[in-house]
């Protein structure tokens, strides 16, 4: 008997889970047609349900925010990796490549992300589905999450240089922080620069400041 309700169990769990998904992926698909303001209407139409059910899965508006906000970490997360491992030739652990260029791939990682899913950025960064956002940024997590990532390979490169690799946390939040910043005033600009071109020049605005860390054979 234990056995047979375990197994209804995990099959309703994974039902459930995938459902979930399914809903992600339509209020995703919303916030693309209707913009970063889309209501929790338009959501329900586009995942072909009503409100109701969207609520049944994720309690309350935030708790579909934070799914949402899950998903986008992932996909940041993800190409913030192929970035970074297509730099250090795959062997992230070795952190052979030139450090600088493993800042710059890291920058445009974010705003890859940025340039090619505007209206998702935007959802996450104002999170129009909360009131009154709780906790401070509604956003923290996800960029949290980019930092310590981020941290994990400025202090393999420190160490690998023979410095302390301490200030590597803090760095990094420093980092993100002024990305985001930037990135927020380029979504806006009317005349905004290519990407690249954005890149290049937070790659030198940051590593004006890091390069310090390291050698000087390995300074621009």
């Amino acid at each position: 008997m234990s056995t047979s309700t375990d197994g209804r169990s995990t099959r309703w769990d994974a039902h459930r889970a995938a459902r979930r998904r399914e809903l992600v992926e339509a209020t995703l698909r919303a916030i693309r047609a209707h913009g970063a303001g889309v209501g929790m209407d338009e959501i329900a139409a586009t995942a072909g349900t009503s409100k109701t059910v969207v609520y049944r899965h994720f309690t309350d508006r935030q708790g579909l925010y934070a799914a949402v906000c899950e998903s986008v970490d992932a996909l940041i997360l993800r190409d913030l990796e192929r970035a970074l491992g297509a730099t250090s030739g795959e062997d992230l652990g070795a952190v052979d490549a030139s450090p600088r260029a493993l800042i710059a791939a890291a920058i445009d990682s974010y705003l890859r992300l940025v340039e090619r899913d505007p209206e998702v950025y935007r959802f996450v960064v104002t999170a129009p589905l909360l009131d009154t956002p709780a906790g401070g940024d509604p956003a923290g997590p996800v960029t949290s999450h980019i930092a310590a990532r981020l941290a994990t390979v400025v202090a393999e490169a420190l160490r690998a240089s023979g410095r302390d690799g301490r200030a590597a946390a803090v760095w990094a939040a420093g980092l993100v922080g002024m990305v985001r910043a930037a990135a927020d005033q380029w979504l806006t600009s009317p005349d905004s620069m290519p990407r690249d071109e954005l890149t290049d020049h937070l790659t030198d605005l940051a590593w004006s400041g890091l390069a310090s860390a390291w050698t000087s054979q390995e300074q621009r």
